[in-house]
């Protein structure tokens, strides 16, 4: 029969591994932006994915502490802004594209916003500033992943990095 402090001391050490094991799952902090070029629409599509584990964890730290992007369609709406507020792309003249939000959804463990513009009609040099969550976060990791026009291209936001740019030799 085990003492009860070793009980207690594997208790402890239990509760210890099975903490350290939560933490360590949510410490890769990513997310993930499709733009597509759309030929059927002729538009740019921003498709956002946030782990709506992450996207809980900021509506309370940007928001309030009552904040619930599950439950609240107007947490949900004031995230999607966050979101729509902190990514943008600059065409090779440095102005930005007039993205509008068209929508967002919970999606199981993940939250989608969605954002669209009228595409040009030359795409040469696109340069992107995607600073979701990382405001929050330093850590966050933003990938996007360029569609529709040939081969797949990405950028990747990590530590401080606030602008990079992507081409594509005159896509129309």
């Amino acid at each position: 029969m085990m003492s009860q402090t070793k009980v207690m001391l594997l208790s402890a050490l239990i509760a210890l591994s099975m903490l350290s094991l939560n933490v360590f799952a949510h410490q890769q902090k990513s997310g993930l932006t499709t733009v597509l070029f759309n030929p059927n629409t002729n538009n740019i599509e921003v498709m956002h994915r946030v782990y709506m584990h992450d996207a809980e964890h900021a509506v309370k730290t940007l928001f309030d502490k009552s904040a619930d992007i599950i439950n609240s369609e107007a947490t949900q709406q004031q995230f999607a802004q966050y979101v729509a507020q902190r990514f943008a792309i600059y065409d090779e003249m440095s102005q930005a594209f007039a993205l509008d939000l068209i929508g967002f959804e919970v999606d199981g463990r993940h939250f989608w916003i969605y954002q669209e513009t009228a595409q040009p009609a030359n795409i040469g040099k696109l340069t992107v500033r995607h600073d979701v969550l990382r405001d929050i976060w330093p850590e966050q990791n933003n990938l996007i992943n360029f569609e529709g026009t040939g081969e797949v291209k990405s950028l990747e936001f990590a530590d401080n990095v606030e602008l990079l740019s992507v081409e594509f030799g005159g896509h129309e």
